[in-house]
């Protein structure tokens, strides 16, 4: 891309177009086929910290492949927004790289969000369960403990992760890309990609809402990481 090149609609590459079809699939199975199906499939295949006792490996890669479903928080907004993201600014990368080499910059970036937020967990949840078992020690009712087991076995989905990681390639690779923020006012993708960082930094230590801003950013970090150094070891670089 040439410097200052404006981002138009991209073509759609054959790994995003079927990671957007699977994941939309899974998105309808877990909305249209009832909530036992929607409750099973996000204790199983969510992430989950290691406190709890629905945590399984493979949800280190599968989280990233389930969203909020229809009618919940963010019903069909999140996985609208995660798919647009990743076609916007995952179609040039997939270009340049080829269909393998992006799903594995794809998958190796949600899974270190993933290990990024366990690890996060693991340090906000240490002082929830200590409180947990000493309550369970002092014979505490069962009505009011099920608050702390809400909390330790809320679970993390979404591909909001290796989406940011394929954000902060593309800011890396293309950074002088003109976007246009509310479709007219132009500015460089590095601006804008550091604007939503800076926005996340901000959500994850005021803890406000409900987001995993802490997995975005770890997903973020993870991608730019393997672009530097996969950019430098083949001394390519874009503009």
């Amino acid at each position: 891309m040439q410097n200052g090149r404006q981002l138009g609609l991209p073509p759609i590459p054959p790994i995003i177009k079927n990671l957007i079809i699977i994941n939309f699939l899974v998105w309808m199975i877990q909305s249209f086929l009832g909530q036992h199906v929607t409750a099973f499939m996000e204790s199983t295949f969510a992430l989950h910290s290691f406190y709890s006792p629905l945590f399984k490996p493979w949800q280190i890669v599968t989280h990233m492949f389930l969203h909020s479903p229809f009618g919940g928080q963010y019903g069909i907004m999140h996985i609208l927004f995660n798919m647009f993201a990743l076609w916007m600014f995952g179609s040039a990368l997939e270009i340049n790289f080829g269909g393998k080499r992006f799903l594995t910059f794809y998958l190796l970036s949600g899974i270190g969000a993933a290990l990024i937020y366990l690890g996060y967990l693991q340090y906000e949840l240490t002082p929830v369960v200590d409180q947990y078992h000493a309550l369970i020690s002092s014979g505490a009712p069962d009505l009011y403990l099920q608050k702390y087991r809400a909390v330790i076995n809320e679970g993390m989905l979404g591909a909001s992760g290796a989406v940011f990681g394929v954000l902060a390639a593309f800011g890396y690779l293309f950074p002088n890309t003109q976007l246009y923020l509310y479709f007219f006012l132009p500015i460089p993708t590095k601006w804008a990609i550091i604007g939503i960082l800076v926005y996340e930094l901000y959500g994850a230590f005021s803890n406000t809402d409900n987001v995993a801003h802490v997995a975005h950013l770890g997903g973020a970090l993870t991608g730019f990481l393997i672009i530097y150094f996969w950019n430098r070891y083949n001394k390519r670089h874009f503009y």
